[in-house]
């Protein structure tokens, strides 16, 4: 049985680590403070925290008010109004927007999150979660000239093809669970199973099973079967920079009619953040100017469609009708051939016509249940997946760019503070190892985007041979100075400043 375990095969999908600290900032903080020996140098260190944020707080303030600003003239509810408002011509708003979306991309950068590629596309929809209907996008209700621009004039990597349309922007890897008894989905795949089985027979396989490749491609460097042995050996420190998701699905397990009342738990990687960027097409009526800018949260990766802006209502897709088309030629043949025998097998021609009925049946049937299904997740990522839209969405983006590099500066100056003088080698090497030994977290540390921030502050310095290496805690609070928010502070409590 051991053996078996080990032999049998886990679909594997291979990540990059991100930059993401997942800990919430009071957390850490009192995390490390407590690792701090002297009450005084912890009331110290504390000290230093707050004045830390305040500071970060400070220097984003008026990008992320000429964010705001910007992007109340492209907001889709009020900024035409606006727009009218200002009397702007035609040339100053194409560069309004683009200075827009200059700031938003640096934003998302700042927030770590990432452009999907194409490849992490076809990765993800080489399986099949909750979601099993082709979904595309009605490219002709899209603008395709804000975004092409834009892209002209900042060049990026790995643009996916669809970037002239719309932009999916990632960040942050879940896992989600579904248990159920999946009876209408076991019972779609023991028919299909089956009529694989009569198409291998009539060597018709290879024309029915052409489908398209973008969409469903499977990238070997991205997803791999591996045993339980190869799944445990990825975890071990040699890997540390990637991450291994399993993905279980019901059509890699086993199935039969025992099996049908079976509870059966399905497991897929979900994106923790996606958000989406895109702008309607124009009519002839209508000049489009505002820009939409979506958030969602914990969104399987095999049903990374329902995200898709301007989606068309799904149908039967032309697969499904040469399926019924060869599936009645098959039948008729079958029939006409036992008609032309002397002694005509009626068994043989009811059990292939049922098999082609059953067929029909079984293709419509699936489609109905599908687009059940799909209605219910589109309602369910409206009201449960979608975290905010528009200057919502900007406000969280805001405040996580600002979270993240207050936690970078927070872990780097404590790896600092207790272990002396350190490269820039070592210094990222600790603060990974810290946030994995006291949280149990894991992430590829910015230690570039901290140490820049740390010497902004003053509160750092480097060597003659590029070791970093911090202040005293006493002196880094007197470096960075009483700070706007703790003088209002003692003002509301009517103490004195120092």
């Amino acid at each position: 049985m051991d053996e078996k375990k080990k032999k049998e095969k886990k679909e594997v999908i291979r990540l990059e680590r991100e930059s993401v600290i997942p800990i919430i900032k009071p957390r850490l903080i009192m995390t490390l403070a407590n690792l701090i020996e002297h009450s005084s140098d912890r009331a110290e260190f504390l000290k230093l925290c707050k004045r830390i944020e305040y500071t970060i707080r400070a220097w984003y303030l008026l990008q992320f008010e000429d964010l705001m600003q910007l992007y109340s003239l492209f907001d889709p509810v009020s900024g035409a109004q606006k727009l009218e408002q200002e009397k702007l011509s035609s040339r100053e708003i194409d560069a309004l927007e683009l200075n827009f979306l200059t700031y938003l991309f640096q934003v998302m950068e700042k927030s770590n999150f990432k452009i999907v590629t194409d490849d992490e596309i076809d990765v993800a929809l080489s399986g099949q979660y909750l979601l099993n209907l082709p979904i595309t996008v009605n490219e002709s209700k899209l603008d395709n000239v804000l975004l092409k621009k834009y892209f002209q004039e900042h060049h990026y990597d790995d643009l996916p093809y669809f970037s002239d349309k719309y932009v999916i922007f990632r960040r942050g890897i879940g896992v989600d669970r579904t248990t159920d008894y999946f009876i209408m989905e076991k019972v779609d795949m023991l028919i299909g199973r089956f009529w694989a089985y009569l198409l291998r027979i009539t060597r018709l396989e290879k024309l029915l099973s052409r489908r398209s490749k973008r969409h469903h491609k499977k990238d070997q460097n991205k997803v791999n079967e591996l045993n339980s042995e190869e799944v445990n050996k990825i975890k071990s420190e040699e890997y540390n920079d990637e991450l291994f998701v399993e993905r279980i699905r019901l059509e890699n397990m086993p199935l039969s009619f025992r099996s049908l009342l079976k509870n059966n738990t399905i497991q897929e990687p979900t994106f923790d953040r996606i958000i989406v960027v895109y702008r309607r097409a124009s009519t002839k009526s209508k000049a489009e100017r505002g820009i939409f800018v979506k958030h969602f949260k914990n969104i399987p990766m095999a049903d990374m469609e329902i995200v898709l802006p301007e989606k068309k209502n799904p149908g039967l897709t032309p697969m499904d009708w040469v399926k019924f088309l060869v599936s009645a030629v098959v039948g008729l043949v079958a029939v006409a051939s036992s008609l032309e025998r002397p002694t005509a097998d009626w068994g043989v021609m009811m059990a292939v016509l049922s098999t082609v009925v059953g067929y029909f049946a079984k293709t419509y049937f699936t489609f109905e249940q599908n687009l059940a299904a799909y209605q219910n997740l589109i309602t369910q990522s409206m009201y449960d997946k979608q975290l905010d839209s528009g200057k919502g969405t900007l406000l969280h983006l805001c405040d996580d760019v600002i979270q993240q590099e207050v936690k970078e500066v927070i872990v780097s100056f404590f790896i600092l503070m207790e272990q002396g003088k350190a490269t820039r080698e070592d210094l990222d090497r600790s603060c990974e190892e810290l946030i994995r030994e006291e949280f149990g977290e894991s992430c590829d540390f910015d230690v570039d985007d901290a140490v820049q921030k740390l010497e902004k502050l003053g509160i750092v310095t480097r060597d003659t041979i590029g070791r970093f290496q911090c202040v005293g805690l006493k002196r880094a609070n007197e470096i960075i100075g009483t700070t706007t928010e703790e003088l209002v502070l003692m003002a509301r409590q009517g103490a004195n400043p120092p």
